[in-house]
């Protein structure tokens, strides 16, 4: 990723505008089970010697055949590219049992980002530290050796040094040439797995704009290419991976990037983007909490341009990294777990029927590393699925029932993806069509009846959850949730520290509005009154709160506020804000 947020998430990648079945931690899931799961277990391990060179199975000849064949791929994220150091970012220590984890999950390749700024010397030779070069090397040898194809980088470089091209031409040019050639000769007889990607997110300071940046972009594309082809061994067919400028996957940016495959004429090229979703939706800031047009439209076209643009020429595609920018195992609940699902099971399709490899982002919240488990179970498997086939979704995964009102029948929308409905099971136990449920067309309804029996004694929360099963892929989990209207308590507090007393009576946050009495949006992005969760506010439903940030506060002018909390049931409570100053007063309607 980028710079902002790097050390969180990989930004945990700049955006342009604005991924088991657990059967025990360790144990590795037969191939003939993972076939039967829909993983692609890929080819055999290479056989690599101790010093890495190439012993290398057979490999498809042709360069779409050998990115196809990295489908799918993860990123070892926020370990070799954090700052200073691999364990400084909180993840532990990178270790066999790691790789063959990573390989035994149905990944066949691997994306170890680096960070080489503070491993190396000064100039003229920027001399890269043996420790940490041998350290990196040990890393790749152990994928090689695990059957891993593996990509390596220079990193965080991009916005530690590299981003002042435009104005040390010179010393930039030595430095960024100098790193690469001693990796070039590193690796200079590697097996052919192993592939180069040139810069992770390039971006400069001091440009007149995209036009001047995309031309920084191609010159140090053309530098990389023509070195590294100039140490021969493998390096002269080497896959090498050339990014756009951000890694944007808008078509000013890859045409930009085709201009230099063209002027290269090299047939051992790889186009590389990344992908983390309609921004809106990704960070969830205004309205953006559910997968909706919007958000496909934006799978659609970025993807469609990169099939266009490259793939129909004969050009691989790499998405280097994907996920969505708020998906943080720290931070839950920024985007909705159903939605969140949608999201995944798109950009699998989308990219599987596009000839896109993708590499997942993970910085750790997906596989949590110290004891190789996923932290979500249920992703691992609809990634999984969406490799070779569809999975259905529907228009939620909760069904609310108010705790205040009579239980009546609820309904869903079934998007089936072409798959046919096969019935409502809860556990081992299935429902009864026609008594506890019905579907006419698209429309799920689950009777009365049924919601009675599953909301049983109507506690706070999740009373039951039911799957809606389909000829292929995932199920889809529903939860049954009770809850009444969440209700607020007057507070004082300061723009440094404002917590608003909430009891929250088995609902949950989905976003808040920010106006001013006049209407106005209040507070930061003053374009939309919907604000970014967890930036601005939290919900803590632990301790019955939700926290206002000073980030927020540090652009809500003084005067009233009127704040309206929208929960996943629907229900809207307002909440009025009085700021003088650093002092804030808080009182419900």
């Amino acid at each position: 990723m980028g710079s902002q947020h790097a050390r969180r998430r990989r930004r945990v990648g700049t955006f342009a505008a604005a991924v088991v079945i657990l059967l025990a931690v360790g144990t590795v899931p037969a191939a003939g089970a993972q076939a039967a799961a829909g993983y692609r277990v890929g080819d055999e391990a290479s056989v690599t010697s101790q010093d890495g060179t190439a012993k290398a199975s057979p490999q498809p000849s042709s360069p779409m055949a050998r990115v196809a064949a990295m489908q799918p791929g993860w990123n070892l994220g926020n370990t070799f590219d954090a700052i200073p150091d691999e364990t400084s970012w909180g993840n532990p220590r990178t270790t066999p049992e790691l790789l063959h984890f990573v390989r035994s999950q149905g990944y066949n390749s691997i994306r170890i980002p680096v960070t080489w700024s503070n491993h190396h010397g000064p100039a003229p030779d920027y001399p890269v530290d043996p420790a940490w070069l041998n350290r990196i090397r040990e890393v790749v040898d152990w994928s090689l050796a695990e059957g891993l194809h593996v990509m390596i980088n220079l990193h965080h470089d991009s916005w530690q040094w590299i981003n002042s091209y435009p104005t040390e031409r010179t010393t930039v040019l030595n430095r960024y040439t100098r790193l690469w050639s001693q990796l070039a000769a590193e690796f200079r007889d590697h097996s052919d797995k192993l592939l180069f990607e040139s810069i992770n997110e390039p971006q400069f300071a001091g440009t007149s704009g995209d036009a001047e940046s995309d031309e920084m972009v191609h010159e140090l594309n053309l530098a990389f290419v023509r070195l590294v082809r100039q140490t021969g061994g493998h390096n002269a067919t080497r896959l090498l991976v050339l990014p756009t400028l951000h890694t944007s996957g808008e078509q000013a940016r890859m045409d930009a990037l085709l201009n230099t495959f063209n002027e290269l004429d090299d047939p051992n090229l790889v186009a590389t983007i990344h992908f983390y979703g309609w921004w809106p939706f990704s960070v969830n800031i205004a309205g953006g909490t559910r997968y909706d047009t919007n958000v496909e439209q934006d799978i659609l076209g970025t993807f469609d341009r990169a099939y266009n643009t490259f793939v129909a020429r004969g050009i691989p595609v790499i998405i280097g990294e994907w996920a969505l920018l708020s998906y943080d195992y720290t931070r839950p609940g920024i985007i909705e777990r159903g939605e969140l699902l949608k999201f995944f099971e798109a950009v699998g399709y989308h990219a599987r029927t596009r000839k896109l490899t993708t590499m997942l982002w993970d910085a750790g919240s997906f596989l949590h590393r110290p004891d190789l488990r996923w932290r979500d179970r249920g992703i691992h498997e609809l990634m999984a699925a969406s490799l070779t086939t569809r999975s259905a979704t529907a228009s939620s995964d909760q069904l609310h029932v108010a705790r205040s009102s009579p239980v009546t029948s609820k309904t869903l929308n079934l998007n089936r993806n072409g798959l046919s409905f096969r019935g409502l099971w809860q556990g081992n136990n299935p429902l009864r069509n026609g008594k506890d449920y019905v579907v006419s067309g698209t429309t799920l309804t689950l009777t009365s009846a049924a919601m009675r029996r599953l909301a049983g004694d109507r506690a706070y929360g999740v009373n039951a959850t039911v799957e809606a099963r389909f000829s292929q892929g995932v199920p889809w989990q529903i939860e049954i949730i009770s809850y009444d209207t969440p209700t607020q308590a007057d507070t004082t507090g300061s723009t440094s520290s404002f917590a608003i007393p909430t009891q929250f009576r088995g609902d949950q946050l989905a976003t808040m509005e920010a106006e001013y009495v006049d209407g106005s949006p209040a507070g930061p992005a003053n374009w939309t009154p919907f604000k970014e969760f967890w930036t601005h506010f939290q919900p803590d439903y632990a301790a019955g709160v939700i926290l206002l940030k000073p980030e927020f506060f540090a652009e809500v002018n003084d005067g009233a506020i009127t704040l309206t909390f929208h929960f996943w049931s629907g229900t809207q409570v307002t909440y009025t804000l009085t700021k003088s100053g650093s002092s804030v007063t808080g009182s419900h309607a």
